[in-house]
């Protein structure tokens, strides 16, 4: 899990898009409800692969099921500076079924499919675990009592 290491400045938006669609989809009830959402999403995909150009955090959701990321090893790259495709694309693995639509992708859509992999990457080592707040003794402080004259009890 990624604990030391921030997503990089030209990721976060489509990170955030990324992790909330992801967990939205993540439900304890109904297992399979991601599960078959990132399927249909690469169906339409490997009909059409350029459809979620310009929707980079759609695309990483339809690729996730069909590569793998050495992430171990891209991990070892300077990820805070963007960088080229070429350096990427030797750490990820490429379904057999989903060969012909990530290589058009690569033809025409290669910034989108970089960002998708690195988005996905970043994913796979990311810990949502908050972070312990470290507690001051001026912060108890500035917390009021109930007997405090600040606050309306007519509210």
């Amino acid at each position: 899990m990624l604990t030391d290491q921030n997503i990089p400045d030209y990721l976060t938006d489509n990170f955030s898009m990324y992790l909330e669609n992801m967990s939205s989809l993540t439900d304890p009830e109904n297992p399979d409800l991601l599960t078959i959402y990132l399927t249909s999403l690469f169906d339409q995909l490997k009909v059409s692969p350029l459809l979620f150009c310009g929707i980079v955090d759609q695309l990483a959701m339809a690729i996730t099921p069909k590569i793998r990321i050495d992430s171990k090893n891209l991990a070892l790259l300077d990820l805070t500076n963007e960088p080229s495709w070429a350096e990427v694309k030797t750490f990820v693995g490429v379904h057999a079924d989903a060969r012909a639509c990530i290589t058009e992708m690569m033809n025409e859509a290669e910034q989108d499919l970089k960002i998708a992999v690195l988005l996905i990457h970043f994913y796979n080592r990311y810990d949502a675990t908050p972070l312990k707040v470290e507690e001051n003794e001026d912060d108890f402080d500035q917390v009021d009592d109930y007997n405090s004259d600040d606050f309306d009890e007519n509210y």
